[in-house]
Order: structure tokens, then sequence, then C-alpha cells
């Protein structure tokens, strides 16, 4: 399900939390209800594998929808112990998938890997979120090359008609987890080097056309800056995703920002 460009996406990576199927089902529970109220923002959770059922909804609520934190390179059934396909997820009514979080990267999935995971999310229709960004920033802007060449890599053969489904999470390796996320000014800049690198690849209406999020020690004190002055389409919010006052209030704050 592509998403909808004039409404901002905000995605929660819940990592490997909460500890049970019970704590899971009343976040999600919960974040449902904040869901509905907005007017101008999407919402997107992806839960642990195992919590992903319980936490999905029988009945279509409003401005919410479930994702899954990675997916399989294998686009078919067979002998691969441990896999997840993608079929599996779209299955379960998954609409997004996270591709190439720097986590799995720092793990070993390397630029092809994520590449051939980006591929099978594509094949079953559902939406994938690319993450890509530096470990480190330096003054001389050497990152820009670095990120260029990751986009690039991570997006492999894909040819246009598959590439306008992409959605690009931008998350600075180090401001994950640091005191403080990347300032408002900065973020604006790198999301204009995203999108330069898409309309190099894909031409220039896909350069601005590509949704950007921004994922790196988001909060809901920060988020309306990020998104207002950082001039992204969204977030990818970890840690904060499972903090239920916290998200809410961060939810509200987003949907405010015009």
């Amino acid at each position: 399900m592509p998403h909808t460009s004039h409404k901002k996406l905000i995605v929660g990576n819940w990592k490997m939390n909460p500890a049970t199927s019970a704590e899971a089902k009343k976040l999600a529970r919960k974040f449902k209800r904040a869901a509905v109220t907005l007017e101008h923002t999407e919402v997107v959770i992806c839960p642990p594998l195992p919590f992903i059922t319980i936490c999905s909804s029988r009945k279509k609520v409003s401005h919410f929808h479930m994702g899954a934190q990675v997916a399989s390179t294998q686009e078919e059934s067979g002998p691969h112990t441990g896999e997840v396909g993608a079929h599996m997820l779209r299955d379960i009514g998954v609409e997004y998938v996270i591709v190439g979080h720097s986590e799995q990267r720092k793990r070993g999935d390397t630029d092809l890997l994520v590449a051939a995971r980006l591929k099978a999310v594509l094949g079953q229709g559902m939406t994938p979120i690319l993450c890509v960004g530096e470990a480190t920033r330096d003054e001389s802007g050497a990152y820009l090359e670095a990120l260029k060449n990751q986009i690039k890599a991570s997006c492999g053969d894909l040819l246009k008609s598959s590439a306008k489904s992409i959605i690009v999470a931008y998350e600075p390796i180090w401001a994950i987890g640091a005191a403080e996320a990347m300032k408002a000014e900065d973020v604006y800049e790198t999301s204009l080097f995203i999108k330069k690198v898409f309309a190099d690849l894909y031409g220039a209406d896909m350069g601005l056309k590509v949704t950007v999020l921004y994922g790196g020690s988001v909060t809901f004190r920060n988020a309306p800056d990020i998104i207002a002055i950082g001039k992204v389409d969204g977030l990818l919010v970890g840690r904060e995703s499972v903090n239920v006052p916290g998200f809410v209030e961060l939810l509200k704050a987003v949907d405010l920002v015009g």
C-alpha cells in the first residue's frame, strides 16, 4: 500500500519489545485509539513478529497500519529455516516492512542483501521502508558520497516503476540512541540530498515524490521541529514508540504541524 504523500507518516519500530503478548496487545490498543483521532497523520506500528497478529485488527482502524521489522530475501517458500517470507507477512495483514535497518546491517546485512529484501517486499505489494544513514559525519562532506552509494546499492537494479513505492528512512547511525536528535536544519539539507539521489537514479519527478522519514532519538519534544523545519514526510521512531504517553503525545504534536 503506497503512502498517501499529503499525510505525514509515523512509523513505530518496537524492536524486541515488549516482553509479553499481553503488553503488546495493550500497546496496540492504545495506539489505535490515538490513531483514529488524527487528521493529517498515518501511523504504522512494527511489533516483533510473534506479536503482529495479536496487534492487528479484524476491522480497519482509521490511520492505523501494521508493519514488520524485516522480511526474508527468499521470495518463495522452501527449505529456509528461521526465515519469514514477505508473502507470509502480507498474508497476516502487514502493509509496511522495514528494510536495511542499521541494527540489521550491523549484524551482517550487506547492501546486496538489503536489495534482495527490498525486491521481495515490493514483489508482494507491500511498502518497504528503506533505512539508510552514515555512521559518522565529517566536515568535508564525504559522508554524502557514502550515503549516495548506500542508496544506489540498496536499490540495486530496481526499475522506476518499483522504486516509486519505496519510502526512505534516513537514520544517521551516530544519532540513534543519542541524547539529542540531529538538528532539524541538518535533517532538511540531508533530505534534499536524498531526493537529489533519487532524481539522479529515477528522474526528476521521483526526486520530488519520494517519501523521506527521519529516525534517530525522536521524541514528542523534538518531533514537531523535525517535521516543520526538517521538512521530512514523517518519522521512524524507536524507543519512544513503546512509551505510551510519549508516543501518543508525539502523534498529537505531529498532527498539529501544518
